[in-house]
């Protein structure tokens, strides 16, 4: 069970509103300099460095002030080594340290595979799928397996009600791995994947792959709330529905039914259903997936995607990369998929190169850009594994959340 998601430029809006890049660099994940505080990832808190300049160390000041400036409640700029010793509930590997735990490991995918795999614009082969998803997909089947191994305890512990014909955890239900990160970040190709290299290790043989766009409204209800120029963005997302059914998953459903999403004619497909048949692991892949909850009106919070997830991947790279790649996807398919007559997108096809790229552009500056940095960057920090990308599409870090 799977989806075509590259075919279109994601499901974001595709209103041609100019609107000048923002230049948001919002994701990027340089290393910390001197002075920087650290957000709960690890990465430099650029919102608290303003203050630390104003209300800092200053040159000749006694060595009694910044103690009691700390006590008053003040921020004061730290030297280096405690920034390097600051305690990011992640651990950190560069590409080198990562792919160390690869050597013993068989690769189970071809090239052919790879290529079958791949995303429209993405340059991933069978070095990057060996060296940084072979391990992703091994320490994913263990966690697997050792949630197996938690079920099994949990059915011993309960062994004397069932004698009384009760039985409070009769079945094991779907792993739920959450992929999330901006459009053209690659986060289908990653689905993918890790869907094809779970399915052939020990004990995950049944994996299945979901995207969210299935939750998106029709185009009509979009148009009826005033939100077609904000598709993409949380509330064009039917959450109550997305929620039913990952609760279904997770309650050990033996079939659980999701709308399916057209990139070629950007709508919902009236009647059209995925069967979710109660996998080993089940992968969600969307923007929003690890958003929190929104507090509702009377002020209660309720479920939140996430919370049925038992794992989460958050696919990061720098802001301007990220432009880079979604302005050559859009070419690509204007070249591509646009020229089909029945496509949404047909009348792109028409453009001239320049005009193309220039609409390419306002979408990201107008839509995709802004939904970035106010909705799915600040959930990364909340994702089990970040993997971090260079321009050239490679995997350079990874950052594992500790246990």
């Amino acid at each position: 069970m799977s989806q075509e998601t590259e075919s279109a430029p994601d499901s974001c809006s595709v209103g041609s509103a100019r609107a000048a890049d923002t230049g948001e660099r919002a994701a990027d994940t340089d290393r910390p300099g001197s002075g920087d505080r650290l957000d709960g990832t690890g990465h430099p808190d650029r919102t608290a460095q303003s203050s630390d300049r104003s209300a800092g160390s200053r040159s000749g000041d006694s060595p009694d002030l910044d103690p009691a400036r700390r006590l008053a409640g003040l921020h004061t700029a730290r030297p280096r080594a405690d920034l390097e010793s600051f305690a990011s509930p992640f651990r950190e590997f560069d590409r080198e340290s990562w792919s160390k735990l690869a050597e013993t490991m068989p690769l189970p995918l071809t090239a052919q595979d790879i290529e079958r795999l791949r995303g429209l614009g993405e340059t991933i082969d069978l070095d990057e799928v060996a060296t940084i998803y072979l391990p992703v997909s091994r320490l994913l089947n263990l966690y697997v397996s050792a949630r197996g191994q938690k079920h099994e305890a949990t059915r011993e512990f309960f062994a004397p009600l069932r004698a009384d014909g009760r039985d409070p955890a009769p079945r094991r239900t779907p792993f739920v791995i959450g992929v999330a990160g901006s459009v053209a970040v690659g986060k289908s190709t990653t689905a993918r994947v890790l869907r094809e290299m779970l399915a052939r290790w020990p004990d995950t043989p049944r994996v299945e792959l979901l995207t969210t766009d299935g939750f998106l409204f029709p185009n009509a209800e979009l148009e009826r709330r005033g939100l077609s120029g904000r598709k993409g963005f949380p509330e064009s997302y039917d959450r109550r529905a997305l929620l039913r059914f990952l609760s279904s998953v997770k309650s050990g459903a033996p079939e659980v039914r999701a709308p399916v999403y057209s990139h070629h004619t950007y709508d919902i497909v009236p009647g059209a259903q995925i069967t979710v048949r109660s996998p080993d692991v089940l992968i969600v892949e969307g923007l929003n997936v690890l958003q929190p909850a929104r507090p509702r009106p009377d002020g209660r919070v309720g479920m939140s995607v996430s919370d049925y997830f038992d794992f989460s991947i958050y696919v990061d790279a720098r802001t301007s990369d990220i432009r880079d790649w979604y302005i050559a996807r859009f070419m690509k398919l204007k070249h591509g998929a646009f020229q089909d007559p029945d496509s949404y997108f047909h009348r792109y096809s028409r453009l001239s190169e320049e005009e193309g790229r220039t609409l390419a552009g306002e979408i990201w500056g107008s839509i995709n850009a802004p939904n970035l940095r106010e909705n799915v960057l600040p959930s990364r920090g909340r994702a089990d594994l970040i993997m971090h990308k260079a321009a050239d599409h490679e995997i350079r870090r990874i950052r594992l959340r500790k246990l």
